[in-house]
């Protein structure tokens, strides 16, 4: 089956997986993620303290970080954006919901939506600005994984439909390639007198 084939696309890899809630629950990966942990700002680790600081705030203010979980060693390019999903430019800023610096002196408190492994998650945290640690977790995205779900549903259902009009196209285009050599086959009876000459041994 070539590339373009409508079930190929079919076929293709979904942006998340059939039961997501389930996967969260119970994935193993998922469950050391969801308790709270200690996290770590992972960006510029060769450069001084000081300086990394000032570029840890500098990003979040941009609306992006790498952190670290330390328990497990599972890091994350996160974005602060205010809605990551949507093609708005302003929507991939972050707002004060996503990148609060007020709620606590020294801290800044982080939420990110992401897609991981297939279920749609929110990291939720707060790092400490000059230590650049502090504590993580992730929650299951309910609103976010309906409506990747009825994304996958619509794409499945579009693709299904572009299979059954591929299907017809084929079967009406070799009907139309059959009708044309039995035509074919009869006019080359009629010039050799309704007789099909056969071949000398």
């Amino acid at each position: 089956m070539y590339a373009g084939h409508p079930q190929a696309r079919l076929r293709a890899q979904p942006r998340v997986c059939p039961d997501q809630r389930s996967q969260f629950e119970n994935g193993e990966f998922f469950r050391k993620l969801t308790r709270e942990s200690e996290i770590r700002y992972t960006g510029y680790r060769d450069r001084p303290t000081q300086e990394r600081q000032a570029k840890f705030q500098q990003e979040c203010r941009e609306g992006h970080a790498d952190v670290s979980f330390v328990n497990n060693g599972t890091n994350l390019a996160l974005s602060f954006a205010a809605d990551p999903y949507s093609e708005n430019s302003d929507d991939r800023l972050p707002t004060k919901e996503t990148v609060d610096f007020e709620k606590e002196q020294g801290k800044v408190h982080l939420k990110a939506r992401f897609i991981l492994n297939g279920v749609c998650v929110i990291w939720k945290g707060w790092i400490d600005c000059n230590r650049l640690d502090g504590t993580g977790c992730l929650e299951f995205d309910e609103e976010k994984s309906l409506m990747e779900e009825s994304k996958e549903r619509e794409r499945q259902e579009k693709i299904a439909l572009q299979i059954q009009e591929f299907n017809q196209q084929h079967r009406l285009y070799s009907d139309q390639e059959r009708q044309a050599e039995e035509s074919e086959n009869l006019r080359r009876m009629r010039r050799n007198g309704g007789i099909k000459l056969e071949q000398p041994l």
